[in-house]
């Protein structure tokens, strides 16, 4: 191993020490999962300028935290996110200049792709208001729990904006499908906990008191799967979008033989022959 690969394998972001400014970060006692938790609980945790950057700009850190294996995104005080704050957000941008407007709504697309674009599965626990830029934040994850008083709203249409933000016209779609996509974008009405159930926007619901416990299951189970794995699982999944069938079999063809040159597949063949249950350690 050169000296370079070698300070790469070991070279470790303080992730435990970081703290933000406009949202909690906390890490597992384990080290390897990250909650963030927005936290103005009194305005249902909107988003403001500043907020929007801190949360692109961690996700775009997590490219490089090797230590921090699956992130679980939530809200505080019974809400996940109310979108973008009305008098911090919406009125500033009444009086602001195209190239300014166009800049806004760059960085706030550049979160979505941020969270996309960095190998943590990102487990997303939905509780009560979800509109705007949080639902694009809930949509962004890998996976989502809800409640069953989650309301999950794409109001952009009720600010007089279009429905095409932050990528919700390829991302919603894709999720629930294009006339179900066209209902919320258009309307800006809030999908119920039971529809976002039933069209596998939530993978599940829980009781808001046991929802924060099931999404750290969630992301623990995560955690100790085979976390390099686990990583090209979704650059598979966000690259494929716009490859054809054969380009995508010879894609995954070639992620698989690498995944086959790791130590946990080498760890799980052994723990079958032996048979325990395999522990991963991520390489």
């Amino acid at each position: 191993m050169t000296s370079e690969a070698h300070s790469m394998k070991h070279h470790h972001q303080p992730w435990a020490g970081y703290q933000p400014r406009h949202f909690r970060w906390e890490v597992s006692a384990d080290g390897k999962v990250g909650s963030i938790t927005l936290n103005r609980p009194e305005r249902k945790n909107p988003l403001t300028f500043d907020s929007y950057a801190e949360l692109r700009d961690l996700f775009r850190g997590l490219v490089y935290a090797n230590d921090i294996k699956v992130v679980l995104l939530a809200g505080a005080g019974g809400n996940f996110c109310s979108g973008g704050d009305v008098h911090e957000i919406i009125g500033p941008l009444t009086r602001m200049s195209m190239p300014e407007l166009l800049a806004f709504t760059r960085m706030t697309g550049d979160l979505v792709k941020a969270m996309r674009a960095c190998p943590q599965p990102i487990v997303a626990a939905v509780d009560g208001v979800c509109a705007g830029a949080g639902a694009m934040m809930a949509l962004a994850a890998d996976m989502r729990l809800g409640t069953p008083e989650t309301r999950t709203a794409f109001l952009f249409t009720r600010v007089g904006l279009a429905g095409a933000d932050m990528g919700a016209c390829t991302l919603l779609p894709r999720m629930i499908g294009q006339g179900r996509a066209s209902d919320l974008l258009y309307t800006g009405r809030a999908m119920s906990a039971e529809e976002g159930l039933a069209w596998g926007f939530f993978n599940a619901l829980h009781a808001p008191q046991a929802l924060h416990e099931a999404g750290a299951q969630l992301a623990a189970q995560l955690a100790a799967g085979p976390t390099f794995a686990h990583g090209m699982t979704k650059k598979l999944l966000h690259q494929e979008w716009n490859m054809g069938l054969d380009e995508a079999i010879e894609a995954e063809a070639q992620a698989q033989a690498i995944c086959m040159q790791t130590h946990d597949f080498r760890r799980a063949y052994e723990a079958f022959v032996a048979k325990r249950k395999p522990v991963f350690e991520g390489d």
